[in-house]
């Protein structure tokens, strides 16, 4: 009970328990500070009991209130410090705590009574007069703590489990593109409005506190608009096109291996943004923040998946994070598996200039994993070959990105990324009469993100992205028939949203997606695309 002692006891509470004099408690005020009901001093990390009333720091002999807090300490041992060894005996109090400190030390007058230890009947008169006069609060205080250990009984008995933490959560989103052309102007994308859902359970289990195995179960119908768009630029964040079956979708086990470092084994479905920061306040992976996959980070975290290992270590404002991951790392077939088949790498330092800005520069590095399901179809060119040509060609990539975020007012967060990807080709594709021959390309991206979290009221999130999705600036390769091997034209992504919280369950953000010259190619025209989505979270 001693240990339950307030730390924000007012000197003019301490003067009426010990007797001196001081002045009337002050008005309650509206909300505690550094202290919530039913919270104990272990909770609040504070510096323990004292055993001299010299070891508080701003409490000189010369106080008016120094003897009182003398005998408090060196008689009853009846008051702690804050962690800094202060007393801040200057801070008003409520009735509440007040009532709250009377009734840990009347505890300890009771147990040094039950144990013969003299006490001073003036002291204990004073107690019983105390007690008298706040018999309301104490009986109120008595009926709070009974109730937060009816609470805490309950919870206990109720929890899903003593190790593992489950959390879930459900998207939904109707969208539809009402303008845009694909195929150099020539067909119209299908006009037409669609109802999609992605839901994912997660499993948080710690063995022993500072580990996680991580199990995430999902399972959704979300479509993804790249191919009916001919384009991957107005792929949804939140896409699960898995015709509603539940599949393990993501498996991994993280600790740490010293103090600054902390290594990932990822057994399925590993993404390099599970261990490296992405730098990007929108970034809630399509359930919160940016509607599009492009809006939610930079493609070059998109350049891996799968199964492999990662590290992350972090040293006063420095983060380095390195990752492997292999998306057919459990196929032992030939050409396959974690070492002989397609993979990729990433490695990022990132550095807090202070509390407010982060820089990051990432380098990645793979083989067949160049398709970031963003940006035109030239950019995920594996993708490009096969539905052209009818053969994905081999490719290997060197990918270098560059990112910040800048939080200039507690309303505004300035963000964005650039990079670029340098990739070639292993593999010659031959046709029935032409062959398309090795080379390298060029693929370009950037974007400026205007985040305004908690606009309006808290849990609240409005975002602006303005970019332009991967290109292909530059190529050697030559395609038969006139195709081209670059992408002809500009095209930029223009991204708005307001996400609004309902309640800490529940929100609803309606947006607009806007691409003008769809595909880079000024023949398209502008697509156009309407998302309201929304999530519920528990």
């Amino acid at each position: 009970m001693l240990r339950k002692l307030s730390l924000v006891w007012g000197l003019g509470a301490l003067m009426a328990i010990a007797g001196g004099e001081g002045e009337a408690l002050a008005e309650p005020v509206d909300k505690m500070e550094h202290w919530e009901f039913g919270q104990s001093l272990e909770d609040m990390n504070p510096m323990g009991q004292i055993t001299s009333v010299s070891e508080l720091r701003d409490v000189q002999p010369t106080a008016w209130a120094y003897e009182a807090l003398k005998s408090l300490v060196e008689r009853y041992g009846c008051i702690v410090g804050y962690p800094d060894r202060t007393f801040r005996g200057d801070r008003a109090l409520s009735r509440w705590e007040f009532a709250a400190g009377l009734n840990a030390c009347m505890n300890v007058m009771e147990r040094l009574i039950q144990e013969n230890v003299a006490v001073l009947r003036e002291d204990v008169d004073k107690l019983k007069r105390l007690a008298q006069e706040f018999q309301g609060e104490l009986a109120a205080l008595g009926t709070r703590i009974d109730n937060l250990e009816v609470r805490t009984a309950y919870l206990e008995d109720h929890q899903f489990s003593t190790t593992t933490k489950l959390s879930g959560q459900v998207v939904t989103a109707l969208s539809g593109i009402v303008s845009g052309d694909k195929n150099n102007g020539t067909e119209s994308i299908t006009r037409s409005t669609t109802l999609g859902y992605r839901t994912r359970l997660e499993l948080n289990t710690s063995f022993r506190g500072d580990d996680d195995l991580f199990i995430r179960l999902s399972s959704g119908n979300l479509e993804d608009y790249g191919p009916i768009a001919g384009t991957f630029q107005p792929v949804l964040g939140a896409t699960e096109p898995e015709d509603g079956n539940l599949s393990n979708s993501v498996l991994y086990y993280t600790f740490p291996a010293t103090e600054n470092i902390r290594l990932w084994a990822m057994g399925a479905g590993g993404a390099f943004d599970d261990f490296t920061n992405t730098v990007n306040v929108l970034d809630g992976d399509g359930a919160f923040g940016a509607l599009t996959a492009f809006g939610t980070r930079s493609p070059i975290y998109f350049l891996g998946e799968g199964t492999g290992a990662a590290l992350q270590g972090t040293w006063d404002g420095l983060q380095l994070s390195l990752g492997y991951l292999a998306p057919a790392g459990n196929d032992p077939s030939q050409g396959e598996g974690l070492f002989n088949g397609s993979f990729g790498t990433i490695a990022q330092l990132n550095y807090d200039f202070s509390d407010n800005l982060t820089l990051a520069l990432t380098y990645g590095y793979g083989y067949n994993t160049l398709d970031t399901s963003t940006g035109s179809q030239r950019s995920n060119f594996r993708y490009f070959t096969e539905t052209t040509f009818g053969e994905a060609a081999k490719t290997s990539h060197n990918a270098y990105g560059a990112a910040f975020s800048w939080q200039l007012s507690d309303h505004f967060v300035l963000g964005g990324w650039g990079g670029l990807t340098k990739a070639r080709t292993l593999n010659s594709i031959d046709l029935v009469d032409a062959s398309i021959g090795r080379g390298s390309l060029d693929i370009w991206n950037w974007a400026v993100t205007l985040a305004f979290p908690d606009i309006i009221k808290e849990g609240n999130m409005a975002g602006i992205i303005v970019g332009m999705q991967p290109w292909v600036s530059s190529s050697s390769i030559v395609f038969p028939d006139d195709v081209a091997s670059t992408d002809i034209d500009s095209s930029l992504h223009l991204e708005g949203f307001f996400q609004w919280a309902l309640n800490d369950n529940l929100s609803i953000t309606p947006g607009i997606v806007v691409v003008p010259n769809a595909d880079y190619n000024n023949a398209n025209g502008t697509l156009v695309m309407g998302v309201i989505r929304t999530t519920f979270s528990f």
